[in-house]
């Protein structure tokens, strides 16, 4: 899996592409906001290229504003990482740091990553606009079944049309499919609104009840007492219970 296979997925209109390189200058001065992050530009990117902005004038889809958020276009950016490189980190950066809503390709040791991240406007500095919630990450795997079905999914065609945050939206809401699909083995679009909210939750408290079991587990494994561990063993498997029940809300 690399780059041109997600490229080739999308189908980016001839008239959308840019197909040019970004800086790393231009990165560090306008989204690195600690020296410990200049460094993991100027020492982690390999090469940040900008491959396609879409816009109306590209893809026929109407920008959207309300007192929230403005998007006028999506940028397409691909992104390779040295191997030592805080991937996830570098990512989270260039998001911050590109004024509009991204559609980021990352390479790293071999594997693929893809994320997205709404935007809203800053309340503290009128004009400029922020990361909107947690970015929503996904690897595309070679070996899974239902990477083929996923990568179909982003086609620009395939994505709802009534504005960009809408276009956008539907590419978030595949990725939760296909991170659903990671544990189900089966990748389903979500056909309405209610369904995609009851899958997002059921991740989120899919991944907060992943990290509880393996604190809890950690805890366990170092309690002397005995009584002690048997009270932590019956907590683990009243969470491997609640675990095993998200299963049925994606």
């Amino acid at each position: 899996m690399n780059f041109s296979s997600v490229t080739t997925a999308l189908c980016l209109p001839a008239d959308a592409r840019v197909d040019r390189r970004i800086p790393k200058k231009l990165l560090v001065e306008n989204g690195a906001p600690t020296a410990a992050d200049k460094r993991q530009i100027n020492e982690g990117i390999e090469e940040l290229s900008w491959l396609a902005t879409l816009k109306p004038a590209t893809i026929g889809v109407p920008t959207y504003r309300d007192e929230i958020r403005e998007y006028l276009e999506i940028a397409v950016l691909s992104l390779a990482v040295r191997p030592e490189a805080k991937g996830n980190r570098i990512s989270e950066l260039i998001h911050r740091s590109i004024p509009y809503p991204v559609f980021l390709i990352l390479s790293q040791s071999g594997a693929l990553m893809l994320s997205l991240g709404h935007l809203r406007w800053s309340q503290g500095q009128p004009g400029q606009m922020v990361i909107d919630g947690p970015l929503v990450r996904v690897t595309v795997d070679d070996g899974l079944s239902s990477a083929e079905a996923f990568l179909a999914s982003l086609a620009i065609t395939a994505q709802p049309r009534q504005n960009l945050h809408a276009f956008y939206q539907g590419w978030i809401e595949r990725f939760e499919a296909y991170a659903a699909s990671r544990l189900t083995g089966k990748f389903t679009v979500a056909l309405d609104a209610a369904t995609a909210e009851r899958r997002r939750s059921a991740l989120a408290e899919q991944d907060r009840l992943t990290k509880e079991i393996a604190r809890l587990r950690g805890r366990a494994i170092k309690e002397t007492q005995l009584n002690r561990r048997v009270e932590l063993n019956l907590q683990l498997k009243q969470l491997e219970s609640r675990l095993a029940d998200t299963l049925n809300h994606f």
